[in-house]
């Protein structure tokens, strides 16, 4: 490519040394044709040189952004297929939840329920004590009253039988059980 761009500056050079005598309208259509053959080169020349470059650079960068936009797209899929399973097992997910929601009311209701038994039967047997210690309260509240009624009624016997006679005889026994165990002694 350097050759046949050398080439092309020494054949410019050529006609443009050209002498101007031959003004004829053959030598100005030559002329015209070689400015326009030296500026499509030029333009041609900076065009391979620099365009090139661009040109490469611009199609490696559209290369690796197509393969970023493939992976992109690969794993869009990927995720939208991991969705898309997420998906189908959700009503199964949730039904699951559903069920351990239901068993889980069941087995707090079931506590609940063994809870209260035990709080009912604890609170029966407290009354039951209750009652118990009342009962006996009152038993021993009726016996006291009905010692009381007896020794009452008792010493009411005795008063009546108690007559001034069976005191002097109750009095000379004890007298004579007093002298008895003083003797032994």
């Amino acid at each position: 490519m350097r050759l046949a761009g050398r080439c092309l500056l020494l054949a410019l050079g050529f006609v443009l040394v050209a002498p101007a005598s031959e003004a004829g309208p053959a030598h100005l259509t030559l002329w015209k044709l070689a400015n326009f053959a030296l500026f499509a080169g030029a333009i041609g020349y900076v065009l391979w040189k620099k365009a090139g470059g661009f040109f490469r650079s611009r199609t490696e960068q559209i290369r690796r952004e197509i393969a970023e936009a493939a992976r992109f797209h690969r794993e869009a899929e990927a995720r939208c297929a991991a969705i898309e399973q997420r998906l189908a097992g959700l009503d199964a997910e949730i039904e699951s939840w559903r069920a351990k929601a239901r068993q889980e009311a069941a087995h707090e209701q079931e506590r609940a329920r063994q809870a209260f038994e035990r709080d009912l039967k604890r609170i029966q047997a407290g009354a039951e004590q209750e009652i118990a210690a009342a009962a006996n309260d009152a038993r021993q509240q009726l016996r006291a009253h009905a010692a009381e009624l007896a020794v009452r009624l008792a010493a009411g016997k005795i008063r009546q039988r108690l007559t001034p006679e069976v005191e002097d005889r109750i009095v000379l026994s004890v007298a004579g059980d007093l002298e008895r165990q003083a003797g032994r002694r």
